[in-house]
């Protein structure tokens, strides 16, 4: 790869040299190619392959033209900020030029007056040119590397790119700035070998010399300057300073013409220190006997490198003793001087034997080692500028700590009360960037400080060690606690787990917050320790336990932070292996009040198969009334989790669990209420009354009252007759005051339904005391104004999240079936026309109309098996909800259903019997019977397996085709021995449907539909396709998708009515008169063709209104369902209509098409042979139950004369 990059670097900067070779004259004299060459030559490959040759040939050129003059010891400094048009450099940067002497430390300096400021650096190129110029100046020759030249003078070329400085006023900032640290590095680089022999030579002096100072000292002093000469410090600047000193003031006077370096041309006036505080300090470090003064300078160095300087002053004595005279070196030790061990360092090597001597440790002991080793790594800097005594005391500070996992705080005041030195020890598991911006900030505000400068020290060691110095202004107090400091750092340097074990600890005791702390201390993401604080998250570490530990797979929290304002809460779900999708949630938080303003999600592992799933909202409450979060917090929690399961539905009425304190429980009656009047005809759609009730959450609370002062079955009667009373004056009040006619109506709705209930199983519980997952209500129509005609006696409305069902008695003896049904906004229009139906046809028996239905509201999708699982759930919930508040009779004695206070008679009769989708369902029925210990038992629902079944017994479908054979008979046509077409409503797996069209041989059926398909066979065998029809209807809930495609006549086939056109076969529309010609219909056009072709009988066995007169509208049918299939009586072109299905036909609709030469029956003649056999097998139950009671007879033996009686039933 390197190889290939060289390549590609040569082959550029060939293209560069020709492209330049254009511009021979740039400068005269200089070789092109040689420049070029040698410009790139330690350019990096991947630096120049950026650029284009052309743009690398003038930026190359443009230096060197800008190079052309330039006078000994100038420093030319050139920035850029090119144009779009400028084909040197790219426009969006700015561009630096230098051209100087070669000295060290240039483009180091360069790059730091950058960085400082805070200029980032894109490219930096640097060669060094062998150059010869003339008496003027100029350029006039380059130098191959071969060539040598007594005029020759090395050059630094400095081309830098920088991020474009739009801002004039930064770029002569910049420019300045460049210009005195370009001085700098002239000054201290030109006079360094004067600054170094000075080093040599005051040491030689201070050793020979007789002194105050004590002998050692001197030699050390010696050696320590003779050490920093020996390439172990850059020298930057030296100056000598007088010293004129009094009992309580000292004078700097700088010596003339002694100063080298940056401090040369520094003017010479005296310095008074102002600061008494300061002069104090200095006045004591220069009357002591130390000839050295060791210590950090205040000004950064502007050569080399940005940090402070190093100060090392070497104090002359005169005969009395007294420092008379300064010589000061300022410089940067250099990186050798950090390396070496301090033991073979001048002034360090000494030093650090006293302290060592001074701890009196046996010789090579692990103590002693442990000793050394701390001062071996100790700060260098901190080793020359300390005191023996300080540094004594933190080393022993530190040899204490022993490697313990704690958090310690050393300090060391600067003499001169510029700075603080802090040594802090933390457990290196905690230290990161973040631990050591929280201390800086703690020593700024302990120690007053100004700003503050860190270094860390990571070893093999259990502890970090940072170095912070702290710059404080001279005139800071300086007072601090240490204690307080450290204990403030020992809380910051705490990790978010360490916290959340202590919470632990603190909140549920050292055992319990043990367990939980090894359980899930690793278990929260990075994110959650950001968002919550220890404390927070042991509230959470419950939930998440008890999730993981299998009580519940949903845990919740509402609550308010302090900071927040009374409306704005958040609210926690947390949930096993998976989220809540946002958009679930949000409708239900929205239908409770809230409006979400935000969520967070977080996942907590608890293995690598296990996580639970946290969710938090931030929400802002809706309500008019700030929400009192201990009065709502657990009725939100349980409504929210009550919509979740699917207990509830979530809509508009929750929001009453905020504004009006109801429970989900309430909220669920009151919706319930609420689909009852819908089915009524009340003239206002859910919503619209949600919003009612919303803006008058009094009401809510009014009529709930209500309703427990009369159905709580904990008071007596007496008392909740009282109550009632008087809540019911309440209400009228109430409904009185209200001024719009809408709310009006809706609140006398309510009101009216309520007391018209006389019975409900609301308060009724589970085994484990549970609320039960449907509510039934038992109400006298005749106390619901506005009711359609015919009025029930009875009427018993149940409800659920997953179902809607009524059932209508026209008297306390009544009987009829249950429908599954699909009209979900009218079921109860449906039933009360199957009970007025039922009604007439129970003209044959003693007991008069009863009719139920109900519909599912989460029918799965798509698998067959599950749709019949949630029917059949559904159908069990409807007859639960029926007898849970139905009397019973226990030998012979009436029993109230329990928790069940009445407002009516005794009610022990009721039966029921299977009607469309749930022909199977009664062995279901009386089974829940049983479990009830319901007096009538397999009596109940008739049809059972231990019973006469309709289906297998074909009784409907007989009684039906005995109408059909005698419409026949009539116009001498003999079914069961001539060939006749027919077009059907229902496929073979229903009961009338399927018994009827197996009645005759002889049928033809050439069309047929159902809710899901549609049949066309346009010329079909009689045999064949009755066998094959045969073959369906033995079929487990076939559908006409299983008919055999094969035996279909030609032209025939099987399509689904949810396609959009369906392409039939010329045959098909020849028979179904639909122009050959025109486009492919639509399935509903195909529907009515097949209810009004050329056929000799209409066969219908299916469920919807499909008929109607002229004059009615599809309204008056009373089956919104079938509206876009219907058609008139008088567009039939059938000769016979024959029914096994109730209301197929409108009654007006009946007389049109009879009318038109049409021969039909009512519906009830046609299938009241189904009526008559339930109402036998009832009755018969019934004496045979006596029987049994009595013991004369047993299970089995009532069971085998059932079977036997079934010819003559």
């Amino acid at each position: 790869m390197q190889r290939r990059l060289n390549d590609a670097k040569k082959r550029l900067i060939d293209k560069i040299v020709y492209q330049a070779k254009e511009h021979e004259q740039v400068v005269a004299g200089i070789p092109i190619e040689t420049y070029i060459r040698q410009y790139f030559r330690s350019v990096p490959a991947e630096d120049l392959i950026e650029h284009s040759p052309s743009q690398l040939c003038l930026m190359a050129l443009s230096h060197l033209h800008f190079a052309r003059k330039r006078k000994r010891d100038e420093m030319l400094i050139n920035i850029v900020n090119p144009s779009d048009s400028d084909a040197a450099w790219p426009p969006d940067r700015t561009v630096l030029q230098t051209v100087c002497k070669d000295m060290p430390f240039l483009i180091d300096t360069i790059t730091m007056v950058l960085h400082d400021l805070g200029l980032s650096i894109y490219q930096t190129i640097h060669p060094i040119m062998r150059v010869q110029r003339d008496d003027q100046h100029l350029l006039t020759y380059l130098y191959a590397d071969d060539e040598t030249g007594a005029d020759l003078t090395s050059e630094s070329f400095a081309h830098v790119e920088l991020e474009r400085v739009g801002d004039k006023n930064k770029l002569n900032i910049l420019k300045q700035r460049l210009k005195s640290a370009l001085n700098d590095v002239h000054a201290c680089t030109s006079d360094w070998q004067a600054m170094r022999e000075k080093a040599i030579q005051i040491a030689s002096e201070i050793r020979d010399e007789p002194s105050v100072v004590r002998e050692q000292d001197r030699l050390e002093s010696a050696a320590l300057l003779d050490w920093m000469a020996d390439n172990h410090f850059t020298f930057l600047g030296y100056r000598e300073y007088l010293l004129e000193t009094g009992d309580d003031e000292l004078v700097l006077k700088p010596r003339r013409r002694s100063g080298l370096g940056i401090l040369r041309g520094k003017d010479g006036r005296p310095t008074k220190i102002d600061n008494p505080n300061v002069e104090k300090a200095i006045l004591r470090q220069v009357k002591s006997r130390s000839p050295l003064i060791i210590t950090k300078a205040n000004s950064r160095a502007s050569v080399h490198r940005p940090v402070r300087m190093d100060y090392i002053g070497v104090k002359r004595f005169d005969k009395h003793g007294e420092a008379r005279l300064e010589q000061r070196f300022l410089g940067l030790f250099t990186s050798a001087a950090y390396s070496r061990s301090p033991r073979e360092i001048p002034w360090l090597r000494r030093k650090i034997k006293k302290v060592m001597r001074s701890f009196k440790l046996p010789a090579m002991s692990h103590a002693d080692k442990a000793l050394m080793h701390i001062l071996e790594s100790f700060p260098r800097d901190e080793l020359f500028q300390s005191s023996n005594e300080d540094l004594k005391r933190i080393a022993e500070g530190v040899l204490g700590l022993q490697e313990r996992q704690r958090v310690k705080l050393f300090i060391r005041r600067d003499p001169y009360r510029r700075f603080i030195s802090c040594m802090i020890y933390v457990p290196k598991d905690k230290y990161n960037t973040a631990v050591r911006e929280k201390i800086e900030a703690i020593l700024l505000q302990g120690f007053e400080g100004e700003t503050v400068e860190s270094t860390v020290l990571i070893s093999e060691s259990a502890l970090a060690r940072l170095q912070s110095i702290v710059n404080i202004s001279p005139t800071s107090s300086h007072r601090s606690k240490l204690a307080h400091i450290e204990e403030q750092i020992v809380a910051a340097i705490q990790t978010w787990r360490d916290g959340l074990r202590d919470a632990l600890y603190e909140r549920l005791g050292h055992a319990a917050g043990a367990r939980l702390y090894d359980l899930y201390a690793d278990s929260f993401p990075l994110a959650y320790e950001e968002d919550f604080s220890p404390m927070e998250a042991t509230f959470d570490l419950e939930r998440v336990d008890q999730i993981a530990a299998g009580e519940s797979d949903i845990r919740m929290a509402l609550y308010r932070p302090a900071s927040f304002a009374f409306s704005h809460l958040r609210f926690k779900i947390f949930q096993e292996n998976h989220p809540i999708p946002i958009s679930d949630v949000l409708p239900m938080l929205e239908n409770m009040g809230m409006r979400v303003i935000s969520e967070r999600p977080y996942r907590c592992r608890l293995s690598e198969e296990r996580q639970v799933y946290l969710q938090e909202f931030e929400m802002i409450s809706t309500s008019s009334d700030t929400p009192d979060l201990a009065d709502i917090n657990l009725r939100f929690q349980d409504a929210f989790e009550a919509a979740w399961r699917g207990h509830a539905e979530s809509d508009g009425f929750d929001h009453l669990v905020i504004s009006a304190g109801l429970t989900w429980r309430d909220t669920s009656l009151l919706r319930a209420y609420c689909r009852y009047l819908l089915q009524t005809g009340l003239p206002f759609s859910q919503l619209y009354m949600e919003g009612v009730f919303q803006r008058n959450p009094e009401f809510s609370r009014l009529w709930m009252s209500l309703f427990a002062y009369k159905f709580d079955n904990a008071a007596d009667d007496k008392a909740r007759s009282e109550k009632v009373d008087a809540q019911i004056a309440v209400i009228k009040e109430f409904i009185n005051a209200v001024s719009s006619a809408d709310e009006d109506r809706i609140f006398r709705s309510f009101f009216a339904a309520v007391n018209a209930t006389s019975r409900t199983n609301f308060y009724q519980r589970t085994p484990d005391g549970g609320a039960k997952s449907y509510i039934s209500f038992k109400l006298d129509p005749h106390k619901v104004p506005g009711l359609p005609k015919p009025l029930p006696m009875f009427e018993v409305f149940i409800y659920s999240a997953r179902m809607e069902g009524v059932h209508l008695r026209g008297g306390p003896v009544a009987r009829g079936g249950l429908r599954w049904s699909d009209r979900r906004e009218d079921f109860r229009t449906e039933v009360l026309g199957l009970m007025k139906a039922q009604k007439v046809k129970n003209t044959v028996i003693v007991p008069t109309g009863a009719k139920g239905g109900f519909v599912c509201k989460k029918l799965p999708k798509g698998d067959r098996e599950a749709i019949q699982a949630e029917v059949i759930s559904c159908y069990k919930t409807l007859i639960f909800g029926l007898l849970d508040i139905t009397d019973n009779l226990i030998d012979g004695k009436l029993v109230p259903p329990a928790n069940v206070v009445r407002h009516d008679a005794d009610d022990p009769y009721l039966v029921v019997a299977a009607d469309k989708g749930t022909a199977t369902f009664s062995d279901i029925a009386n089974g829940v019977a049983d479990d009830y210990n319901f007096w009538l038992g397999d009596a109940f629902a008739s049809g059972g397996s231990v019973g006469y079944d309709h289906k297998a017994m074909g009784i409907t479908a007989k009684g039906a085709w005995e109408s059909v054979k005698r419409h026949f008979r009539e116009i001498g046509v003999n079914t069961q021995s001539e060939d006749f077409t027919v077009a059907g409503i229902g496929d073979m797996s229903g009961d009338v449907f399927g018994n009827g069209l197996l009645m005759s041989k002889t049928a033809r059926l050439l069309a047929a539909f159902n809710h899901l398909h549609i049949f066309i066979d346009p010329d079909p065998d009689p045999a064949t396709s009755y066998a094959e029809r045969q073959r369906l209807f033995n079929l487990p809930r076939s559908s006409w998708e299983d008919y055999d495609k094969k035996l279909l006549s030609r032209g025939g086939g099987i399509y689904s009515r949810s396609t959009k056109r369906l392409a039939l076969s010329k045959a098909a529309k020849e028979m179904l008169d639909i122009p050959v010609d025109g486009d492919d219909p639509a399935p509903v056009d195909v529907i009515k063709a097949i209810l009004t072709m050329r056929v000799d009988l209409l066969w219908n066995g299916g469920i919807g209104t499909y008929i109607k007169a002229a004059s009615e509208s599809h309204g008056d049918a009373g089956d919104r369902s079938n509206d876009a299939v219907r058609v008139n009586g008088n567009d039939l072109r059938c000769k016979v209509v024959g029914e096994g299905g109730n209301l197929g036909v409108t009654q007006l609709g009946r007389v049109e098409y009879a009318l038109n030469d049409g021969r039909i029956n009512t519906d009830f003649i046609d299938n009241a042979g189904g009526v008559n056999c339930s109402d036998r097998e009832v009755n018969i139950k019934i004496l045979l139950n006596l029987a049994m009671t009595n013991a004369k007879l047993s299970v089995t033996q009532r069971n085998r004369l059932l079977v036997k009686m079934t010819d003559e039933v």
